[in-house]
């Protein structure tokens, strides 16, 4: 798909949209913008050449493609079908048959399947394309991107991926993107808290929490969270890695209802939403995700 012969919409100026959009411009895309907070859109604007769009019909018309960068999958049916799918104050409302949507929310891939028809009896077509690697490699362009769809779509969109991200990545059909993020969540937010569990331990064996870290990194007991977060977030107690409790929560949540749905093993993925979703309730869902070590040392 090349962005330059068409206009771009995106909808969701937050944390990720707003450098995901802004990787868009630097590439060349035309760019329609909409957020339900106008600041965000407004500070955008001031920055690189976009549009703002005032209501989300009004992007609907103007755009043949749209990007959505919302909280999760209820949020992006709200915005592309309106409340109870009344096809009122919409994104579809005005949009022209033959139209794309790109769905790179972390949503939910049942959800997601659902949706696929509904947007299609319009006229409308529908891929997801989650992102990983936060709100660094969406500022970097760096972010792994894992879509779901037609193969054909995604062949036609890579150079909009790859504007966005360095490693692409074909899942396989409609909802397949949104069920490997948040499987990959769920494997990193268990590590997560198994490096909080195991870091709490041997600090209080007597052990040193940075050997700790030295040594997980250089054992088999290394992860994402023993290479990135401890040093960086945890042990500084700077707790700022920028993803947050509650969106971490709901892709467990979401992990756990994928495996329940394939009716496949779910006594980790339980145990490990269930913990999840005790810190969202004492942390708060704003708060970071690395929170979790301070959560589990109260805990204990």
């Amino acid at each position: 798909m090349d962005g330059s012969t068409g206009k771009i919409g995106f909808v969701g100026i937050g944390a990720m949209g707003t450098p995901m959009a802004a990787n868009l411009v630097k590439a060349g895309h035309r760019l329609m913008i909409y957020d339900a907070n106008s600041e965000h859109s407004a500070a955008l604007a001031a920055t690189h050449e976009v549009e703002v769009a005032q209501s989300l019909p009004e992007l609907g018309q103007a755009c043949g493609t749209v990007i959505t960068m919302l909280p999760d999958g209820k949020i992006v049916r709200e915005v592309l079908c309106g409340q109870n799918d009344n096809f009122g104050d919409c994104v579809t409302a005005t949009m022209d048959t033959g139209g794309l949507v790109i769905d790179m929310s972390s949503s939910s891939p049942i959800g997601t399947r659902e949706l696929g028809p509904i947007l299609e009896a319009r006229g409308i077509r529908l891929i997801d394309a989650p992102v990983s690697n936060g709100v660094r490699g969406a500022i970097a362009g760096t972010l792994a991107i894992m879509v779901g769809g037609d193969r054909t779509l995604f062949e036609q969109c890579l150079p909009l991926f790859q504007s966005l991200g360095n490693q692409v990545f074909y899942a396989g059909p409609l909802g397949a993107g949104h069920a490997i993020k948040a499987l990959n969540n769920y494997v990193n937010a268990a590590g997560l808290a198994a490096t909080c569990e195991a870091l709490i331990a041997g600090r209080r064996f007597g052990l040193d929490p940075g050997v700790i870290v030295d040594i997980l990194n250089a054992s088999s007991g290394m992860n994402n969270t023993t290479k990135n977060k401890v040093k960086q977030f945890m042990l500084s107690e700077k707790f700022n890695a920028g993803f947050t409790t509650g969106l971490m929560a709901k892709d467990v949540r979401t992990a756990l209802e994928i495996a329940q749905a394939m009716g496949g093993p779910t006594r980790l993925v339980e145990y490990c939403a269930a913990m999840w979703n005790d810190a969202e309730r004492r942390s708060g869902p704003a708060s970071d995700h690395t929170e979790m070590y301070r959560f589990l040392e109260k805990s204990a």
